[in-house]
């Protein structure tokens, strides 16, 4: 067999590798995690009482509570109450979403604050959101506080991080910021899950003018998700400032699927199905994932190494690729 095609267990099974999120039997680690899509990524202000009583009737995969830029600073009080209270109480459905909470930033000395009262809730949200993170310093206080405020309510699973990308200085560390918060993730109360572009303070922290196009954010784009990637890590796009112009938003979401981006951020609900329609995987992209496994399986069967597939020429990556769109469909279509 070539060896392009000698698909060791060991890289099906590597934590955090999309492809090998389901389970694979044979493989020697740990039971890899459940996959949470987050194709929409809705930001819902935790004070907002009108807002909040309408997450149930949202389709979107991820909603988050908002204690940061949605809210403004004197009603920062009342976020966290809201959001605690929306956790304990358990009033609002959030089936099939992942229930997640937005902290302020460790710099803005409000974080510690956020996380004492969402983490005082008997039921704990899925997901943690740490808006700029520019260091892996930030990253190592926060797991510190998350551990010390947690104390013996420590949950089930780990709780899952989503971290962002905001400013000139986090781009250059993501490398550093990414690689730390895998090796926290190895012992502290959060795996690091995602990495999120935050357009709009990375604009105004390079200067850059925002336009509907993006053209001037392109590098960055294509850089968070190269590193998220590497680190086996969703990438979630930037977002389209104009919610009413729903043919550019299709296009912008589109061009992010197009670049690798596993989800987009999106501020309007009618903005959501958009957005999770461009990354869903195609009926004949699908098509053509089972195809080609069915192909690569019958191979192997037959002791048979490199081989074509609709006249193209199989290798790792494209069986990888494959795997994903599977995966994907999977989860997506229930």
């Amino acid at each position: 067999m070539n060896t392009f095609l000698r698909v060791s267990r060991s890289m099906l099974c590597r934590p955090g590798n999309f492809a090998s999120l389901s389970t694979t039997s044979g493989c020697q680690e740990s039971e890899p995690r459940q996959y949470i899509p987050r194709r929409a990524v809705l930001y819902v202000p935790g004070n907002d009482d009108r807002k909040l009583q309408k997450i149930p009737s949202l389709s979107a995969d991820c909603i988050v509570l908002d204690c940061e830029d949605g809210v403004a600073l004197s009603k920062k009080q009342e976020a966290r109450s809201k959001i605690r209270h929306v956790l304990e109480s358990q009033e609002i459905d959030f089936s099939g979403k992942d229930c997640s909470v937005r902290v302020n930033s460790v710099e803005s000395g409000l974080c510690e604050e956020d996380l004492r009262e969402v983490l005082s809730a008997s039921h704990l949200p899925d997901t943690l959101h740490l808006p700029k993170v520019d260091s892996p310093q930030h990253l190592d206080w926060f797991a510190d506080h998350l551990k010390s405020l947690l104390g013996s309510h420590k949950p089930v699973e780990p709780l899952r991080l989503v971290i962002f990308t905001e400013s000139a200085t986090s781009l250059l560390e993501l490398p550093a910021i990414c690689h730390r918060g895998r090796e926290l993730s190895t012992n502290a109360p959060f795996v690091l899950d995602a990495v999120v572009f935050g357009s709009d303070d990375f604009c105004a922290d390079i200067g850059a003018t925002r336009t509907n196009e993006a053209r001037e954010l392109l590098y960055a784009r294509q850089y968070v998700v190269t590193v998220a990637k590497a680190f086996k890590l969703q990438a979630i796009d930037l977002v389209y400032i104009d919610y009413k112009d729903l043919d550019g938003l299709k296009v912008q979401s589109e061009e992010g699927a197009g670049m690798g981006f596993t989800g987009k951020q999106v501020i309007h609900p009618g903005q959501i199905s958009v957005v999770q329609t461009a990354f869903s995987p195609r009926p004949e992209k699908v098509e053509w994932a089972r195809g080609l496994i069915q192909a690569f399986e019958e191979h192997q069967q037959q002791g048979k190494g490199a081989f074509t597939y609709r006249g193209h020429m199989i290798d790792m990556p494209l069986l990888l690729q494959a795997r994903n769109i599977l995966q994907m469909d999977a989860v997506t279509s229930k």
